[in-house]
């Protein structure tokens, strides 16, 4: 492979020029050290080593001059003899975004102790908050990959989710759109894709037949890559109803809870060092997200680097939202399905995301050139909406391995290390599979390794439905006075953009997860989320939160440690 590796490496104008040091390591895993001039340029090296079939994975610490490992060297002070063991559990989910809650809730089906850790102070506080919700229909996955499998298989079982879990999705269908030839020739490759991938009433439209669905597509279209099948859901919804039922199911879930060292010992999972206290557990499942191929080096068997990958997001007002229907993109570039402008569930024009390869890990900055790229893509694609729409923009990292696929496996080094790593788009459309797949994967383990040493059986009392609260402005009259009289708070609206009462902000404080930060409060109730993006509502938020946990208002943070709203008390504010 080495030798197949420098040949093309030799054979590329750009990177020759290079001399770096390559390993084959054991598995078919390619490792790539030294430095080079641009982040680019370990992007590219990372790809062109992944394209060899035989590399299963590869690991890249290649640097820059600005990066220095950035993103593999944090150290953290641990002392293992006197760390305290805050819990014994069967199986430790690190991570609490879409994928560890989908595995969460479906290993809740099972007589398991269950624990997740998540660094960040709420649910879905990584990736998962911050993708556009697109549940792919599964068109443009490379058939024969794990991302084709399992997209088609998660995408038909959203509607049972939605059901059981009491989330909104909205089954739309989606467009790739095509302006001339040669877009029409991608389109027949993404439509003969979607036919071997499974992808239910996939067709080819002419720019007319499309334009008989989605009206305001332009004119200019000439042809169109219809599938029904797509939809689109609130991602953060999605993941609190999870994690939510997960809990309803005798899960444990800590947050502000960091994973910072493994014991391994006789190669096996023992031990979970974190900066609250010991974890002992016999199955560690890797869901870490952007941080996986850190968990997966801790744990003692990382055979992949995840390249962080920032996609910025446009929302536009409401008053926007019978400009489309369906979710509507062009045809994709190497690397990423292009984005899409599409709708919320709650209504809201949502456009992007971008695609921009980042260094940090951390990086979810919104630059003036993310902002242009969606504006000119999608205002050629769909008329009747522009600049001064726009409510918001944010940016979220996607994390993407070099060979571009999942990694979903149980470990051949680590006994009880099971990976959910490289879970980029279309990951939200495919978690249910993914789920479904390492429960499995777990279940097999448990009858070969005898880990636990006991038979791991079907609960009867599995609760499949989630309990949840109407949002009050969805209430009937008549619902809506029955509320009144048990509590007058639901006459107090906090937010008048989204009609967001208090009581309903208190009942998130007090929830199954409490919400404790100014953005958990929004992924809940959506205080905050609507035209005046808190201007009106924060400040009340705030003010809720200090009294109903006690503390005071300088400690109320946007999104926890690091980021309080205030830094110190004036004078007492009075709302209404």
């Amino acid at each position: 492979m080495i030798a197949h590796l420098k040949k093309l490496i030799k054979e590329n104008e750009k990177l020759n020029r290079y001399d770096i040091n390559i390993e084959e390591l054991e598995n078919n895993v390619i490792k790539l050290n030294g430095k080079v001039d641009s982040w680019g340029d370990v992007v590219d090296f990372g790809h062109l080593a992944a394209s060899l079939d035989q590399v299963k994975g590869v690991i890249n610490e290649l640097y820059t001059a600005e990066s220095i490992k950035k993103n593999m060297e944090k150290k953290v002070k641990i002392n293992l003899e006197k760390d305290k063991i805050i819990k014994k559990t069967d199986v430790l989910i690190v991570g609490a975004g879409i994928t560890g809650s989908a595995i969460a809730r479906e290993l809740a089906k099972y007589d398991l102790d269950i624990t997740v850790i998540e660094k960040n102070s709420d649910i879905a506080e990584g990736t998962t908050k911050a993708n556009n919700g697109m549940v792919h229909s599964g068109y443009a996955a490379t058939p024969g990959s794990l991302k084709a499998e399992l997209n088609v298989k998660g995408n038909a079982k959203y509607d049972k989710w939605s059901k059981e879990l009491k989330f909104d999705f909205d089954r739309t269908g989606s467009f790739v759109v095509g302006f001339d030839e040669d877009d029409s020739a991608h389109i027949q490759e993404y439509y003969e894709k979607g036919e071997k991938n499974g992808v239910p009433g996939i067709e080819i439209l002419t720019g007319d037949k499309a334009r008989e669905i989605e009206e305001n597509l332009s004119e200019d279209v000439k042809s169109a890559l219809w599938t029904p099948s797509a939809g689109y859901v609130a991602p953060y919804e999605v993941a609190i109803a999870l994690a939510e039922n997960a809990v309803e199911n005798g899960v444990e879930i800590l947050l502000d809870t960091e994973l910072i060292a493994v014991d391994n010992a006789a190669d096996k999972i023992n031990i979970a060092y974190t900066n609250q206290g010991r974890i002992e557990c016999s199955y560690l499942i890797n869901a870490a997200g952007v941080y996986a191929d850190q968990v997966a080096e801790m744990a003692g068997d990382r055979q992949f680097t995840i390249h962080p990958r920032r996609g910025t997001l446009i929302i536009f007002d409401k008053e926007k939202a019978k400009v489309l229907k369906s979710a509507v993109g062009t045809t994709p570039s190497k690397h990423t399905k292009g984005g899409v402008a599409q709708r919320t569930p709650e209504g809201n024009p949502l456009w992007g995301p971008t695609a921009v390869e980042v260094a940090d890990k951390t990086n979810t900055a919104v630059s003036q050139e993310d902002l242009d790229t969606i504006i000119n893509k999608f205002t050629t694609i769909v008329g009747g909406i522009d600049k001064k729409d726009m409510i918001t923009s944010f940016s979220g990292v996607r994390a993407a391995n070099y060979k571009e696929d999942f990694v979903i496996e149980a470990s051949e080094k680590i006994k009880g290390l099971i990976q959910a790593a490289a879970i980029q788009s279309p990951g939200l459309a495919s978690s249910p599979a993914i789920a479904e797949k390492i429960v499995n994967i777990l279940l097999n383990e448990e009858k070969k390794l005898k880990l636990l040493g006991r038979k791991i059986k079907k609960k009867n009392n599995f609760q499949a439905e989630r309990v949840v609260n109407k949002p009050f402005h969805q209430c009937s009259n008549h619902e809506k006075e029955k509320l009144l009289a048990e509590d007058p708070a639901y006459g107090h609206v906090i937010c008048r953009c989204e009609n967001v009462t208090e009581a309903e902000i208190v009942s998130a404080i007090h929830g199954k997860i409490p919400a404790r930060t100014v953005d958990a409060i929004k992924r809940r109730t959506r205080a905050g989320m609507g035209r005046c993006q808190a201007g009106f509502c924060g400040p009340r938020v705030v003010k809720i939160l200090a009294r109903e946990l006690g503390i005071d208002s300088e400690k109320i943070t946007k999104k926890g440690e690091g980021s309080n709203i205030v830094n110190y008390r004036i004078k007492e504010l009075l709302f209404d």
